[in-house]
């Protein structure tokens, strides 16, 4: 009778300590790399980016550029109350970020 006693206060004790154990936490870290822009003005930004955000987004105005050093721009640019960011090559051409 004590060894059975025993026995089961080992598997007891045995799964005191399992439960016990903390599951192991999975931390996962973002990195985003962005181009480094610098503000410029306005008149510093090419025509060809000018025609092009006139074309394809009429009835706005920008609002402030930036270039990088790939001779990118980001155009923030609104519409009333709505804003927007853009970016464009130095020939005007659309980029997808």
């Amino acid at each position: 009778m004590k060894k059975l006693i025993l026995s089961a206060a080992i598997v007891l004790g045995s799964l005191s300590v399992n439960a016990a154990i903390l599951p192991a936490i999975s931390i996962s870290q973002s990195v985003l790399i962005q181009d480094e822009f610098t503000e410029v003005a306005a008149d510093a930004v090419p025509a060809a980016v000018k025609s092009t955000v006139e074309k394809s987004f009429p009835k706005t105005k920008l609002e402030k550029a930036y270039k990088n050093e790939k001779n990118e721009y980001k155009l923030e640019i609104s519409n009333g109350d709505k804003k927007y960011t853009i970016f464009t090559d130095a020939s005007g051409n659309i980029i997808k970020k």
